[in-house]
């Protein structure tokens, strides 16, 4: 809104008057705003672009040093690309899928393997 604002000259109270609304905005549906104003991409998505990005600059520093017989260019292609990997897969939370699929303490495979043949069975 800061950009109408700039296109088209206004009066003070219309400044305020679109301050406010712009406020309002924020307030009420912050997603819509990070939206309007580009910034939607979240640390995890810049995370995970930045290692693919990483790993295909590898990979063409790594075809270089082929296509070159560097061998050195090489290995700093193919460290680059494990870099960026290792970027892209660390953005994964492993936390979230082992809330899901949570152990229960004491409880060895069998037992676990039993459980959810009973748990498939009474649910049918």
């Amino acid at each position: 809104m800061w950009l109408y604002s700039r296109l088209v000259a206004l009066s003070d109270h219309e400044k305020r008057m679109l301050a406010e609304m712009e406020a309002a905005l924020t307030q009420d549906d912050p997603r819509l705003v990070s939206t309007l104003n580009g910034s939607s991409r979240t640390p995890q998505a810049s995370r995970l672009l930045g290692g693919v990005a990483t790993v295909l600059g590898g990979m063409a520093l790594l075809l270089t040093g082929l296509i070159a017989q560097q061998v050195v260019v090489g290995i700093v292609g193919f460290l680059v690309a494990l870099a960026g990997l290792v970027l892209a897969v660390s953005n994964f939370n492993l936390k979230a899928g082992a809330a899901k699929g949570a152990r229960k303490p004491g409880k060895n495979w069998s037992q676990r393997l039993e459980d959810r043949w009973d748990k498939r069975n009474f649910d049918r």
